[in-house]
Order: C-alpha cells, then sequence, then structure tokens
C-alpha cells in the first residue's frame, strides 16, 4: 500500500509512464490511430483465456475481483439515477422496474445481480462458460431474482445475431431491445470497438441508454491501472490490462456517434488502494463512467457486422 515514505516510489511510476507514452507516440508518429480492427468480433482469445483461469474467484470480495465489488458503490446508483431520470414511470422501490437491461462482459454476475434487485429484467452475457455458470449459482441461492435475472454464454456479436434470428417472433422477459446496454471495465478488453458499438446501437431501444466504466489512454492511467495496480501493488493479476487497448472519452465518444449516441455525462472515477474504495472525481485521466442515449432515429438496418476500418 502507499505510504508517505513511497512518494519517491510514486514518482518512479509515474516517469515510468511517461517514458512509456513517449515511446508510444515515437514509434507511432505519423500512423494512423484505430479503435477498431479487422476482427468482426469483439472476443481476444487471450483475454478469454485470461478470464477463463479466474472464473471461480468472482464472488471472493478480498480477492483478485475486490475493486469490482467495491466499484458497485459508484457504479450502481451512477445506473440508477440516470435511468430514472428518463424513466418517469420507474417507482422508488423498484427503481429500475419493467426496464430491460443487457449486461455485457457480466463475468459473474457482480452488476448484473444489483440491477435486477432493482427491478430491472437483466439479461447477463459473457463469452466465458466458466464464469456464466457460476453466476447463474450464484444467483440461483436468491429467489428475490428469479424469473428477473438471466444469463447466456455468448458474445454482444452473437446475441444481436440471435436477436435478428427470432425478429418478430415473441421473447422472453429480459431479452432485447433493450432500455440499457451496461459494459461495465469491459471495453479494455475487446478485440474489436467498432463491432461492440454497432451491435449496441442495434440492441438498444431508441432513446435508450448506454453505460461505460473504462480506463483512460494516459500517461497516468499507464502508471497507475498497470505499473503500481498490477506490478507494485497487486491490486489486479499482472497482466490484466493493456494500455494499447485503453481508450479517452473523447475518442470513444467519437466511436459511438455514428452509431446514433450521445453522449451526456462522463464523470471520472479515483480507487484508493488503501481503503479499498472508489470515489467520484472531476479528473477523468484514470477510470471514468459514461452515459451516452441513442437517437430516436433507428441505424441502418443491419446486413452484416462492418469491417474493422484501418
Amino acid at each position: 500500500m502507499f505510504r508517505v515514505s513511497s512518494n519517491v516510489g510514486l514518482l518512479l511510476v509515474l516517469l515510468v509512464g511517461q517514458v512509456h507514452v513517449n515511446t508510444v507516440n515515437s514509434c507511432c508518429r505519423g500512423r494512423r490511430f484505430s479503435t477498431q480492427s479487422a476482427s468482426n468480433t469483439t472476443v481476444d482469445p487471450e483475454e478469454v483465456r485470461r478470464f477463463q483461469a479466474l472464473a471461480s474467484k468472482w464472488w471472493d470480495e478480498q480477492g483478485e475481483f475486490a475493486a469490482l465489488h467495491s466499484l458497485n458503490d459508484l457504479r450502481v446508483p451512477f445506473i440508477r439515477d440516470n435511468l430514472m431520470s428518463l424513466h418517469s414511470e420507474c417507482q422508488p422501490g423498484r427503481p429500475l422496474g419493467g426496464l430491460k437491461i443487457l449486461d455485457v462482459g457480466c463475468g459473474g454476475g457482480l452488476l448484473t445481480e444489483p440491477l435486477a434487485r432493482l427491478g430491472g429484467h437483466v439479461l447477463g452475457v459473457d463469452p466465458v462458460e466458466n464464469s456464466i455458470s457460476l453466476a447463474r449459482l450464484h444467483s440461483s441461492s436468491d429467489p428475490e431474482l428469479g424469473g428477473r435475472l438471466r444469463y447466456r454464454a455468448c458474445t454482444v456479436e452473437e446475441l444481436l445475431g440471435s436477436e435478428e434470428d427470432v425478429r418478430g417472433e415473441e421473447k422472453e422477459a429480459g431479452e432485447g431491445p433493450f432500455d440499457a446496454v451496461v459494459a461495465s471495465e469491459v471495453v479494455e478488453h475487446l478485440a474489436d470497438l467498432e463491432t461492440f458499438a454497432f451491435c449496441c446501437g442495434h440492441l438498444i431501444k431508441p432513446g435508450g441508454s448506454l453505460f461505460i466504466t473504462t480506463i483512460n489512454k494516459t500517461n497516468l492511467s499507464y502508471a497507475l491501472a498497470i505499473v503500481a495496480a498490477e506490478q507494485i501493488l497487486r491490486i489486479v493479476p499482472q497482466g490484466t490490462h493493456d494500455w494499447d487497448k485503453f481508450i479517452s472519452p473523447l475518442d470513444l465518444e467519437r466511436l459511438l456517434e455514428p452509431h446514433g449516441f450521445s453522449v451526456l455525462t462522463v464523470r471520472g472515477m479515483l480507487y484508493n488502494p488503501v481503503t479499498g474504495s472508489w470515489c467520484w472525481s472531476d479528473n477523468t485521466e484514470i477510470n471514468y463512467a459514461l452515459h451516452a442515449v441513442k437517437s430516436a432515429e433507428e441505424p441502418p438496418h443491419r446486413q452484416e457486422v462492418p469491417e474493422g476500418r484501418a
């Protein structure tokens, strides 16, 4: 943990981050950056293998996912309050009652369950089957969640394909189109953000919400989210994050706009490794939360997932 005597170490961390960014900038000067790939899939096989190995540890509040457990103190109210501001019919006892919510990259259901407890009909999807199995097992112990919470082991693009296969047919509660899609601490692990944005644009109802929490692409985020959090403090397992996959709020907004989204809110988040708690911040250089709303006009009908742009 950080102590007063560790200021020199923290300074070295920041310097490492600056050297890293300067190296990246010098190597890539003149190249066009892109948040997309040509994969047409959001799945990175290395990421799947990494989370497969950790699948049994999702509900260990003192383990590798401890920071995600405490992040619920910010992200659950962030989602709830923004949805309540858009849906006047929400009731205080069940503020998300009647809303269909999709949790993309749900893992073991750490965020999915609280959203269902607030009254939402929630579908959690994740490509790691062991994580989905654990999520189902954990939720089965709470009868209050019955009928409002479902899980599927699939990617967001596979879900979109299945949604279109049954278009016009009767669907179960919790299936799309959705009032909100949530991707919390997910986009920094995806292989193709263009495919992700495209799918969200077709899975969300006109006027619906997209909630994202992720890590900014700055020298400070490299120093603290990777060097400090992974290599020094071991808050998360080493190798969890790849700085090249981080994305700034501005680049994320540019990615979402062509798919019919307007960003309403961006808020910075700070993690205290001593207390294990999160707080809101005006600084978005490390972690941030974003809320975007889809326009009332439907995006063009899907023909195929678009090719990534170089």
